[in-house]
């Protein structure tokens, strides 16, 4: 199969409440930006792809909307996923592969503040058993973290680190909702939100919307002068109940990586797709990522996290990074679902 390029990536700056900027405007933000960088016009691709969340907009197909960014008449050849725009570009991907097509446009988007996003989340769990329990988001990540500390596989101050590194890393990325320099010690002096996790142990409600632009080596070459390759990409899920599998760990994460090829390759850096400080740790290791990778140099998820757009986001700062001349290789993750249950590992290098 073709391999694949990334083109170019844009996403609009992540923050709290974006008030009466609605989710088609924030789209047309970054879909015109990418087309005009790369100076393409949108017939021009041959497939178009998105990832968003419809519980966000609390209506179905509110998705639908989003389309309207991309100018669907005439009709164009367009599929969407109820996840994270990084599996919008898997879908992508396989199309490029495949030979079904040339280009894409990818994109993914979330507004979170009109709702309580911990409770909108829960509708991500097991419709029988857990949703009527209503576990919301951030209590399924602290018993995830309660266990982790629980049994000595990391600490409170590991998990500080986490945060002190993201808001340092954070400082040089424009897009970046939280940043600043912190101490692990003022970070653990913080009172615990939902025991044992902390507020900056979590990822911020951020509104906003990415876009990326994928092709061909041959078409890549034509719009891009440093195009970025996607060397290997895999994605797999653990079950969707918590008790049934190791929380301390990330075996989905870990075989993704294997079969993405990240063993193969000089790892330079790597953007980690962790929503919370004590998920880095774990991804970090399932990865068999030594201290001498750089751990999620834009901030990551903990400095800017737009839900069903964070991971296509750590693959398009990841892209950037490289086509910046910053690094060479690298691997980027995505996640989806609770306590890690789905994850996406892609690796990066720069076209040669």
């Amino acid at each position: 199969m073709r391999d694949v390029a990334i083109v170019n990536y844009r996403q609009t700056v992540p923050v709290r409440d974006s008030g009466p900027v609605n989710e088609l405007q924030m789209l047309e933000q970054v879909i015109q930006g990418v087309i005009n960088d790369t100076g393409v016009a949108l017939e021009d691709f041959d497939f178009v792809c998105s990832g968003s969340c419809d519980y966000l907009a609390g209506a179905a197909f509110a998705f639908v909307e989003g389309v309207e960014a991309v100018g669907p008449f005439p009709p164009i050849k367009e599929s969407h996923v109820e996840m994270d725009g990084a599996w919008a570009l898997y879908e992508a991907i396989l199309k490029i592969r495949t030979g079904e097509a040339d280009s894409a446009l990818v994109y993914g988007f979330g507004k979170s503040s009109p709702g309580y996003l911990r409770s909108v989340m829960s509708l991500q769990l097991d419709p029988y058993y857990l949703t009527p329990l209503w576990l919301d988001s951030i209590s399924a990540a602290a018993l995830q973290a309660a266990q982790c500390l629980n049994s000595g596989t990391l600490t409170e101050a590991d998990m500080a680190a986490v945060v002190a590194r993201s808001r340092a890393n954070a400082k040089s990325i424009a897009a970046s909702q939280l940043k600043g320099d912190y101490s692990v010690a003022e970070l653990l002096a913080e009172p615990t939100m939902v025991s044992p996790l902390r507020k900056h142990d979590c990822a911020p409600i951020s509104d906003g919307a990415s876009a990326m632009i994928v092709a061909s080596p041959e078409k890549a070459k034509e719009w891009c002068s440093q195009p970025v390759m996607v060397r290997g990409i895999d994605h797999r899920i653990e079950s969707s109940m918590p008790t049934l599998r190791d929380l301390t760990r990330s075996e989905s994460t870990s075989i993704a990586g294997k079969a993405a090829g990240i063993a193969g390759v000089d790892v330079q850096f790597a953007e980690l797709h962790a929503p919370f400080s004590h998920q880095e740790i774990l991804l970090q290791r399932a990865l068999e990522l030594d201290d001498k990778v750089d751990l999620n140099p834009s901030g990551g998820a903990l400095a800017a996290n737009v839900m069903m757009a964070a991971g296509l986001d750590r693959i398009g700062h990841a892209a950037s990074m490289i086509q910046a001349g910053r690094y060479t290789c690298g691997v980027a993750h995505a996640t989806s679902g609770a306590c890690l249950q789905q994850n996406l590992v892609a690796v990066l290098e720069a076209a040669q």
